[in-house]
């Protein structure tokens, strides 16, 4: 693969299937787009066959300079690649859910789907300060745009509300991304991550980011814009929001608070895990009480996101790459969940879960996969979700006792909501003639949830294949955190962590 520009062909393609879908008709805009997501997602696996795990950190490095000190420079390490692997798997998958849910104005909606793939790749492959800050803000412009025209009736209002949230928080971000240029004369990523910015600044610095990131993750209380966007966005919109637009603000802690700013990072230990820990217990209280499946299902990514932060301020290993899997996992199964409440409301054009009741009587194929992805969700051991939630909540343990209580809790009302709205949707008489004549998941449909399904339980059976690439890269942070941590106040924020030997020996 020498020589080849992988990571520019990976952003490339869409992006010009994108512009042909725009001159096509229906037939053909679709055919488009799941032939450029297919060719992405066999791309995708090219690079992950040919990453080197343990080699450099930073691999298929594309560098042109344009002006100044900015140019298009990318390039990847093993967290990125599994972010990517992530985004291509999903996008042939959005298209195909699509196919027949979408009737309106199909060309400008497969260009949408295909812009946001493009420039969600593009953040986690740019290494250029400012093109980060490019992709990661145009990537609510196409999302925008899906939610305003294909959804639901609140559309428009959901839509402004997703836009302005995340579009306030990124406004600080880049004043901070102008003093870091200004004081470390650079806008190279990896260099940044090596700079040692003054003490002082780094507060300010660090909240900038947190504002940006808190709000894409969402975060307590800044999260109310992700349930009405999601219960307003198509099928396909849901799955992109929960499975990889969630997941920026992840890796936005990790690429940059955490290297970057590593001993604010430790001095908002305790303001991370409170509001950790509110929104954990809050958003699953909330979610226990919803009439609408996607209300629900989007209240428990909140929840979920949680566990990402509990574990990436944990600065241990564990919490660390728990944190990680967690986002992997996450992806794959939130993503299906919608995928199934789509494959209902196609057919009966209702979200309430009061509408349901006994459909594993007429949707056996349905039933089982809806549980398996229910069963992922809950943390159940042998699928995805239980790998990170139990290293995350391992890693938080040696951190804080008392913030991995907390974490114990949203566990248990996790299953208490997800139980219910399985229980209220497959069980019970089926004594509603509508949901009687419900028809079976059709090949297409099996089409969308068996590969999730296959996904989900090769990540829990198997959790090292995904593991290994990012594991070098979770040391590189370490590296720079623990300096702080171990020499910091934060110890004392939130609990009685473990004595800092215990709690990094497996950093170094």
């Amino acid at each position: 693969m020498s020589g080849l520009p992988i990571l520019t062909i990976l952003i490339a393609l869409p992006l010009a299937a994108a512009i042909a879908c725009l001159f096509a008709d229906a037939k053909a805009a679709r055919m488009i787009a799941l032939i450029a997501t297919l060719l992405d997602f066999a791309l995708g696996i090219l690079l992950w066959a040919n990453y080197q795990i343990g080699g450099p950190q930073w691999q298929f490095q594309e560098n042109i300079g344009l002006f100044g000190s900015f140019g298009w420079a990318l390039g990847i390490d093993g967290i990125a690649l599994m972010l990517i692997e992530l985004s291509v798997f999903l996008m042939p998958i959005c298209v195909l859910s699509s196919w027949k849910a979408i009737e309106k104005r199909v060309p400008e909606y497969m260009a949408a789907l295909l812009l946001t793939e493009a420039l969600m790749l593009g953040v986690f492959m740019a290494q250029d300060l400012f093109l980060f800050y490019i992709f990661f803000e145009a990537g609510l412009i196409p999302m925008y745009l899906i939610i305003g025209i294909w959804g639901g009736a609140d559309r428009i209002y959901a839509s402004y509300k997703f836009f302005l949230y995340t579009l306030l928080g990124s406004m600080l971000m880049l004043i901070a991304m102008l003093w870091m240029v200004n004081f470390a004369h650079t806008s190279s990523i990896p260099v940044l991550m090596n700079t040692d910015f003054p003490v002082k600044a780094q507060t300010w610095l660090f909240l900038a980011f947190f504002a940006s990131f808190a709000v894409k993750m969402p975060m307590w209380p800044v999260h109310t814009w992700l349930p009405d966007a999601h219960v307003q966005a198509p099928t396909a919109g849901s799955v992109i929001l929960a499975g990889v637009l969630l997941k920026m603000g992840g890796y936005g802690f990790i690429r940059f608070s955490l290297p970057m700013f590593p001993e604010a990072s430790v001095q908002m230990f305790g303001l991370v895990m409170a509001l950790s820990s509110i929104g954990i217990v809050y958003t699953s209280l909330v979610a226990l009480v919803q009439s609408d499946m996607k209300k629900l299902i989007a209240y428990s990514s909140v929840a979920h996101m949680a566990f990402v932060t509990f574990g990436l301020f944990a600065f241990n290993r564990q919490g660390i790459e728990g944190a990680l899997m967690v986002m992997l996992g996450h992806g794959i199964v939130s993503g299906a969940l919608f995928l199934c409440v789509g494959v209902v409301y196609d057919r009966l054009h209702t979200r309430e879960i009061a509408r349901y009741g006994g459909v594993s009587t007429n949707m056996p194929r349905y039933a089982l996969l809806f549980l398996l992805f229910t069963m992922a969700s809950i943390g159940l051991p042998g699928l995805s979700n239980f790998v990170g939630e139990f290293l995350s909540m391992m890693g938080t343990y040696e951190a804080s006792s008392i913030a991995a209580f907390i974490m114990t809790t949203g566990i248990i009302t996790g299953a208490a909501y997800m139980l219910y709205l399985y229980r209220r949707v497959a069980y019970g008489p089926l004594d509603k003639p509508d949901v009687a004549a419900m028809s079976d998941l059709s090949m297409r449909e099996l089409a969308l949830l068996v590969p999730l399904a296959l996904v989900t339980i090769w990540m829990g059976v198997y959790p090292e294949s995904f593991m290994a690439p990012m594991r070098k890269d979770v040391g590189v942070v370490l590296a720079r955190t623990d300096r702080a941590w171990k020499g910091g106040d934060s110890k004392l924020a939130m609990g009685a962590p473990a004595k800092p030997a215990e709690a990094h020996g497996e950093a170094h």
